[in-house]
């Protein structure tokens, strides 16, 4: 019987669990959404939502700075990331100021194709999905085009479009030989 337990084992032995936890807690807060199973996310909520209430604790208001300091100490025992916990403190926090709970929305995504996992979708309210901050497709591939074009992959793709006989701008070249072979008839054999 299970009878006032309080988590999730996950199959796993309890520094694993913890490590788990952490890690999933870290890519969170630096991403803002996460793809997971559904039971991990369960378990992720409590430990995320406890994280920024801690952080909400520590926000100065130009009194405590005691205060402040022992909350930074005490989400740094879970986070090993400073950067993620400069980002806690400094956006993620602040934001949530007036909300007394509920920072995080689980979202169920349907199954895993690979295990047929019940998927969920865990991210921090107020960082939904905008489609307005998509990139143009006529505007800002440049950058993108110019990083792919980089390195052995960027060379291997350029001479692969240099043998198909693309242009650098992704159109067509005309060759000589493929057009001459283009303008003759098919010639078929004949049956004897």
């Amino acid at each position: 019987m299970r009878h006032r337990v309080a988590h999730r084992k996950l199959g796993r032995v309890t520094e694993h669990r913890l490590a788990l936890l952490r890690n999933q807690a870290q890519a969170l807060l630096r991403h803002e959404r996460i793809h997971t199973t559904v039971a991990k996310a369960k378990e992720l909520r409590p430990f995320v939502e406890r994280l920024i209430t801690v952080a909400k604790r520590g926000l100065t208001n130009g009194a405590d700075t005691t205060r402040a300091l022992n909350a930074r100490r005490m989400v740094l025992r879970d986070l090993s990331d400073r950067e993620v916990v400069t980002k806690l403190f400094e956006t993620i926090a602040p934001r949530f100021e007036s909300r007394s709970g509920g920072y995080t929305r689980l979202l169920r995504m349907g199954h895993r194709q690979g295990d047929d996992a019940e998927v969920a979708q865990v991210e921090l309210i107020g960082s939904e999905y905008d489609p307005s901050l998509e990139v143009s497709p006529d505007g800002g591939g440049d950058e993108a085009a110019a990083s792919q074009d980089s390195g052995v992959g960027g060379r291997i793709r350029k001479a692969a479009r240099r043998m198909r006989g693309e242009k650098e701008d992704g159109g067509r070249t005309s060759l000589p030989d493929s057009s001459a072979a283009k303008a003759q008839p098919k010639r078929t054999r004949k049956k004897v």
